[in-house]
């Protein structure tokens, strides 16, 4: 079968590999959409955490079941998308249901193989029933997910204000799931670009160019002077991270779902007056894909709103370096088997 192989930064190749084997309780998936992630883009730049060389991409997934081998109530034929983060079941994580974060974590197409490639072989403990979902919602589902768990994770409660530093497609799915949770959303960004297509397409509440705005004074007016209660960082920017730390009220909680290679640095008596709470997001968890998908069926989600760019297998070669050109615009670039 044909796979796309990214053999090292920068070098994408087509290659001839052997079609997966069928383990015993796992699904041979045939790929029918592949959604690409920051992390896709990242690995291909070079500047993705724990990442090796070659590795074959792609964990936002849409497929048909083509075989199986277990007992569970998934048949050949069927639509689903899977939780691409594969656990041990056994340590601490995941004995507490924090299978997210497991301490052997192997997420498809970071530590292991992943989708751009005609078949994959999965565990069946990861399928997800499509629920009706077309392809490009199932493959829209993981990244959403990643949202809705940052803000379940902080708690969001109705009217407060949530401030989501980044408008890439992971700050995108957490400023739609804090809208969700009856939040007032405060977009900031450095690209006036994404910033119009949180207003026009997500209706956010706020937006801050922290460019060309006086951050501080934007939230002091926007918040009433109390600033907001819960801050997101989806960006993965250290600057940015550590200057987040001065915008968040007293209770306040600061959630990271963007992930930073360096330390981060704060106040410790700005931070300790406040009593803040800062956690890290990883992942998701399949409660977390289940109300995304309840989401998209109520209508509260539009994932057509997210694909901005489409491109058939054999193009992905060609055109991938161009969507990490900020001039391009990609908010989601789905890819066609």
């Amino acid at each position: 079968m044909k796979a796309l192989v990214c053999v090292e930064p920068g070098l994408f190749k087509y290659e001839e590999v052997d079609k997966p084997a069928l383990n015993k309780d796992h699904a041979l998936l045939k790929i029918k959409r592949i959604g690409v992630c920051g992390t896709d883009l990242h690995a291909y730049e070079g500047t993705q955490p724990y990442f090796n060389y070659p590795r074959i991409l792609g964990h936002e997934l849409a497929a048909e079941i083509a075989e199986i081998n277990s007992s569970s109530n998934f048949t050949i034929g069927e639509t689903v998308t899977i939780i691409p983060y594969f656990n041990c079941g056994n340590c601490i994580a995941c004995r507490n249901g924090k299978t997210n974060c497991c301490v052997s974590m192997k997420v498809c197409g970071v530590h292991t193989d992943g989708g751009m490639m005609e078949y994959l072989s999965v565990p069946v403990s990861s399928l997800v029933h499509s629920n009706g979902l077309t392809l490009d919602e199932l493959a829209l589902v993981e990244p959403l997910a990643i949202g809705a768990h940052g803000i379940r994770r902080a708690n969001v409660q109705p009217n407060e204000f949530v401030l989501v530093i980044g408008a890439g497609p992971i700050g995108l799915g957490t400023m739609e799931f804090a809208k969700i949770a009856g939040a007032k959303v405060i977009a900031m960004d450095v690209n006036e670009q994404r910033l119009f297509f949180c207003e026009q397409n997500l209706s956010v509440d706020y937006t801050i160019n922290a460019v060309t705005e006086n951050v501080r004074e934007c939230l002091i007016e926007i918040t009433g002077g109390d600033m907001p209660a819960v801050i997101v960082d989806a960006t993965g920017n250290l600057k940015a991270i550590n200057n987040a730390f001065q915008y968040l009220a007293h209770g306040g909680r600061y959630v990271l779902i963007g992930l930073q290679k360096s330390d981060i640095s704060f106040s410790h008596p700005e931070f300790h007056k406040r009593e803040a709470t800062l956690m890290s997001s990883r992942n998701a968890t399949r409660a977390d894909f289940e109300h995304v998908m309840e989401s998209m069926k109520d209508g509260l989600v539009r994932p057509s709103t997210y694909i901005t760019h489409r491109v058939g297998f054999s193009e992905v070669k060609n055109v991938f370096a161009s969507w990490l050109d900020p001039a391009n615009a990609v908010i989601k670039a789905m890819i066609e088997m």
